[in-house]
């Protein structure tokens, strides 16, 4: 009898044990499972930068877990509302960027990344404006001149009210002498749905990041009419807005926040994790191939920079009417 209920507590200290290594505790436990929220729908720059970093992850530390979950809506506040309510959860990480810093004016969110706990800054985007393969809008100077003759007639598919894509097509508007309160947005949860918009010719134009449409460029079933980097990009068929006449220049950016509310351990942990996935080939070889900029910053570094833009893109939306 001893010898059974000896036997019995030795079999559950084990998967006690196992159990622990496997979904909870510090975000530095050699092999805690890692959950990163996308805040978007499937398909968006948000999604592909997360399942990157899956990948990347997994090359660097095959011991680890990690899962990619979407919490799509409203410019990614709705998971940034999850990620608050996540408080001292070190195995948890949010995929986010310049358009959720928009958003946050643009929905007027109650939570605000003083929230969360800046982890890094990963890479750098341009944009890329695109037409339907049938469009009559040749060049640029066509989009011009269709949004001066009637800009409601002018639809434009992109991400999330307030983000990247909707502060690039006011700015264009804006240095083309429309007024930038009359572009007709159509805002879309992922890159996915603007993507099956415009393959559908059902809006006149879209606009992202460069890695989202790059490919149905190559292919010739979108059309780029501008990007919007300084000089023109290698491997893609495209001229420069500037080229175009329209005095634009923008990046978008994309990195990592934690809940708030993290011990200093979990946070180094996270912040170590990260590193090592930045520094692993499989992500170098994943920004090359996406066309992404590699910005890597962490620790103050990173949260002075997020305060310093949001206060420059909230100067940017107020300008161009997005909020009140």
């Amino acid at each position: 009898m001893r010898l059974r209920i000896l036997a019995a507590l030795a079999a559950i200290s084990v998967a006690a044990l196992s159990g622990c290594g496997e979904t909870g505790g510090s975000g530095g436990g050699g092999t805690s499972a890692l959950r990163i929220m996308a805040p978007a729908a499937p398909g968006g720059g948000w999604d592909q930068t997360s399942r990157t970093a899956e990948q990347a992850l997994k090359s660097a530390d095959p011991a680890r877990k990690v899962e990619v979950y979407n919490v799509p809506g409203a410019g990614g506040t709705i998971g940034l509302a999850q990620l608050a309510g996540e408080k001292g959860n070190g195995n948890l990480l949010m995929t986010m960027g310049l358009v959720m810093v928009g958003a946050i004016e643009q929905n007027k969110s109650k939570v605000t990344l003083a929230e969360t706990t800046p982890i890094a800054k990963l890479t750098e985007e341009y944009e890329i404006i695109v037409v339907p393969a049938e469009s009559p809008l040749k060049q640029l100077s066509d989009l011009v001149a269709a949004w001066k003759a009637d800009p409601a007639k002018v639809s434009v598919a992109g991400g999330s009210a307030g983000g990247t894509d909707h502060i690039v097509a006011g700015l264009m508007a804006k240095a083309a002498g429309v007024d930038p309160k009359q572009v007709n947005y159509i805002a879309h949860s992922g890159g996915g749905e603007a993507l099956n918009a415009l393959l559908g010719n059902k809006v006149t134009l879209g606009i992202s990041g460069v890695g989202e449409f790059a490919e149905h460029v190559k292919s010739g079933k979108l059309r780029a009419l501008g990007v919007t980097s300084g000089e023109r990009l290698p491997d893609l068929d495209a001229p420069t807005v500037k080229e175009g006449g329209l005095d634009v220049e923008l990046a978008n950016w994309r990195g990592f926040v934690a809940p708030g509310g993290l011990s200093d351990a979990d946070k180094q942990a996270l912040t170590g994790l990260v590193t090592k996935m930045h520094d692993s080939q499989a992500w170098k070889d994943a920004v090359a191939k996406n066309g992404w900029i590699d910005s890597f910053m962490t620790g103050q570094q990173f949260a002075d920079y997020l305060k310093s833009e949001e206060t420059r893109v909230k100067g940017i939306i107020a300008e161009m009417g997005l909020v009140s």
